[in-house]
């Protein structure tokens, strides 16, 4: 009887190392049934001791509640958006053992299991020697048994990130420029105006007069303006500093690469849109 353990417990109880399969990357996936419908969950994957993958347990909570089953590796087809099993109908999952986490799956429930989904009819190949079909003799059919194989194709995409940094300041302040300024003031001041008037007809001069004896004067008091210039300070502009953000569209560019697909014909094969090789009748 095949020994199967979960592949969660081969890492966490005896520490194998499944990056380099494709094993757990099944857990997770959405589940299809046919005609694409959604059955539900793949929830882990059973393997023989040592690694080998035999079976994914599908939680089917699209079609029976709080139900898991297994179903037989070779009848996965791997998607990117899930793992869809063609020819897995509701009646089936409907007829078949539930899974149990931690309970044996028993050889007796994978035979009737895989007679579930492969009819009454199914012949098995019996390699063990035994009576009866085994399901370590079921392994060996490639129909059911046989892992798929995915080969993605990779692309390098440009991504960029944005950060801020300080590209430069400003500094905002004042100084004094001088300048000549001339202003144009009216002053104003006082001037001496003597008028003589000629005598016509000469009068004499009543009493002793002695030219030069006296002296008599007349004071003018004469009054000018001056200006008085002083300074005083207006506003003239007022300045608000602030700050405000610009969007700008800019192009960056670089080199990248992508993988293609490289097929390699060896023999009398035909290599059709589907990439399935067959071989060419002559």
């Amino acid at each position: 009887m095949a020994n199967l353990i979960p592949t969660s417990d081969l890492v966490r109880d005896r520490n194998y190392d499944m990056s380099g399969t494709d094993h757990s990357s099944f857990i997770g996936m959405n589940a299809y049934g046919s005609g694409g419908e959604k059955v539900g969950t793949i929830r882990e994957a059973l393997t023989e001791d040592g690694g080998k993958l035999r079976y994914l347990v599908v939680e089917v909570g699209s079609w029976f509640t709080s139900k898991e089953v297994v179903v037989p590796v070779g009848l996965a087809r791997v998607e990117n958006d899930g793992v869809y099993f063609d020819s897995l109908s509701k009646d089936q999952v409907k007829a078949m053992n539930a899974y149990v986490p931690g309970q044996s799956y028993t050889d007796e429930q994978q035979v009737a299991d895989i007679r579930t989904l492969k009819g009454t009819d199914y012949v098995a190949p019996v390699v063990s020697g035994a009576a009866v079909a085994t399901a370590a003799d079921h392994y060996h059919d490639e129909t059911l048994f046989k892992t798929p194989m995915k080969l993605q194709l990779l692309e390098e995409r440009l991504s960029v990130n944005k950060e801020k940094y300080q590209a430069g300041s400003v500094q905002v302040g004042k100084k004094v420029e001088t300048r000549t300024e001339n202003v144009n003031v009216a002053l104003s001041h006082d001037e001496v105006v003597i008028e003589r008037h000629p005598v016509t007809e000469a009068r004499p001069v009543e009493g002793n007069v002695t030219l030069g004896a006296a002296t008599d004067t007349i004071r003018v008091d004469l009054e000018a303006e001056r200006a008085n210039v002083s300074k005083q300070a207006f506003v003239t502009e007022e300045v608000q500093v602030g700050k405000r953000t610009e969007t700008e569209q800019k192009t960056f560019s670089d080199t990248v690469g992508r993988e293609v697909l490289d097929v390699t014909k060896s023999g009398e094969v035909e290599v059709s849109a589907d990439t399935t090789a067959k071989t060419t009748e002559r």
